[in-house]
């Protein structure tokens, strides 16, 4: 039957390319995709716990932290469980980072209080969303994947960008073949994207 579509990395990472080719634009969301991620969870951590869960209390640098089981910890968990079923390896590691956000937001929001932190978070998004649009708008000269498929773009976002990175730096694959085989259907999806967008014009 072949690899459930969901769990299709190639599928996925094939999609979101489609929408990442400019080298530019590609680093525009290496340096500003995850801190979307952090600032999401610094401002999901005022939100009450699951089932009424109790909060767990820890030491980090000599101070306490209380971590909660609420929105936040679900997302994350979401996140990490997704990329893990993607490809082991990287899974793992965009797992460990997805982990590392939500300790360190729960420390910052129980540092920053609610009425900082929201305001902390609202300028770091408005930053983060404006650099990547004008890196599609510039560079890619192309509207973001998430006009087209929310949920994907969202969930896809911060493992695309670990994977460009590990790809440049470590020529990480999770497999022999993945880059080859992804290039191929980015390219496909281009040059499909270009045809429509010629057809609308003519």
């Amino acid at each position: 039957m072949g690899k459930v579509r969901l769990l299709d990395l190639e599928k996925h990472f094939a999609f979101y390319g489609a929408y990442h080719s400019n080298p530019v634009n590609i680093d525009i969301h290496m340096v500003f995709v995850w801190p979307i991620f952090f600032t999401a969870l610094l401002l999901l951590y005022f939100t009450p716990s699951l089932f009424h869960l109790p909060s767990v209390e820890f030491s980090l640098f000599g101070n306490n932290v209380l971590l909660f089981f609420n929105i936040g910890f679900l997302l994350t968990l979401i996140y990490a469980l997704f990329y893990i079923s993607l490809d082991v390896k990287s899974g793992l590691l965009a797992a460990f980072l997805c982990v590392i956000c939500w300790v360190s937001s729960s420390f910052l929001a129980d540092r920053l209080g609610f009425s900082l932190a929201w305001k902390v978070v609202l300028v770091a998004q408005l930053i983060c969303w404006t650099a990547q649009f004008i890196g599609h708008g510039v560079f890619e000269k192309r509207a973001p994947a998430l006009l087209d498929n929310l949920i994907q773009a969202l969930l896809m976002a911060p493992f695309f960008v670990l994977l460009e990175a590990l790809q440049a730096f470590c020529s990480y694959e999770p497999y022999p073949g993945f880059r080859a085989r992804v290039e191929a259907r980015i390219e496909a999806e281009i040059q499909e994207w270009k045809d429509k967008k010629q057809k609308l014009i003519s």
